[in-house]
């Protein structure tokens, strides 16, 4: 099969120097496209992407935005045009989760997950596709889901309910942006070897539960959401839009049997 070419193309990522999202911008980039790495903490690990990815000649910017901010997600996509000249990729990624359950959620954690899972996708996809449509040439939005926008996870609910809402944006807005010529997709992976799991990967029974759980067997590695990202962000995907492609290793179809 031939490498997807992303050629010419400018791509923003958010939360783009860690987990799944600094995978992304690697996968991005030697795809041939021109990335902005969006940042909130570890200014350090951004530097070291940076400069990781114009020591392989690729153009590659960092700047510090707060995806939970609607000014903040506009400074972003005008920094993508001001330096590379348009935008055709627009990778919402940013995450977090506090693994509390509807009885014990504050409404301080309630309002961070929604603000910065699905505040920043909602906007962050309003604002980009304003922008692939000024320039007349559309673009990709990939929403960076997870199995947990359609199946359940106890225990934490609040992320639950921001990557469910994130489902049905991709498909609301993928309808809605098609006349536009702007594909809206979701990527949904199950559990990833990211420092957001590092808790769960240290502890060696949670690690079997999980891969009995796993048709695969296994978590999934970061390159490997990363390479279904550069997929649909190219020209073989061209024909996909409103649904959301799941890398879930089987997870969601598991069955014991019974």
């Amino acid at each position: 099969m031939q490498a997807v070419s992303l050629a010419g193309r400018v791509a923003v990522v958010t939360g783009g120097n860690s987990g799944i999202g600094r995978s992304i911008v690697i996968a991005l980039a030697k795809a041939g496209a021109k990335v902005v790495i969006d940042w909130i903490v570890h200014q350090g690990a951004t530097e070291s992407l940076e400069n990781q990815l114009k020591a392989l000649g690729e153009p590659t910017a960092g700047i510090d935005a707060d995806v939970s901010q609607v000014a903040d997600l506009q400074r972003l996509v005008d920094f993508a045009v001001a330096r590379f000249a348009h935008l055709d990729i627009l990778v919402n990624n940013a995450g977090v989760e506090t693994r509390t359950s509807v009885l014990d959620t504050s409404e301080a954690q309630y309002d961070k997950v929604l603000s910065i899972n699905l505040k920043s996708a909602f906007f962050g996809t309003q604002i980009a596709a304003r922008q692939m449509i000024k320039h007349g040439t559309g673009g990709t939005v990939i929403n960076v889901t997870s199995v947990h926008e359609d199946w359940p996870m106890p225990g934490n609910t609040p992320y639950c309910l921001s990557k469910g809402g994130m489902r049905m944006l991709t498909r609301t807005a993928g309808v809605e942006l098609a006349a536009h010529n702007v594909r809206v997709v979701g990527v949904g992976p199950c559990a990833v070897a990211t420092p957001i799991n590092v808790t769960m990967m240290s502890d060696p029974a949670l690690m079997g539960r999980l891969g009995a759980s796993i048709p695969l067997g296994r978590m999934a590695h970061p390159e490997e959401i990363a390479s279904v990202v550069v997929f649909l962000a190219g020209d073989g995907a061209s024909y996909v839009t409103a649904t959301t492609v799941f890398a879930d290793g089987g997870m969601m179809h598991h069955s014991p049997g019974l």
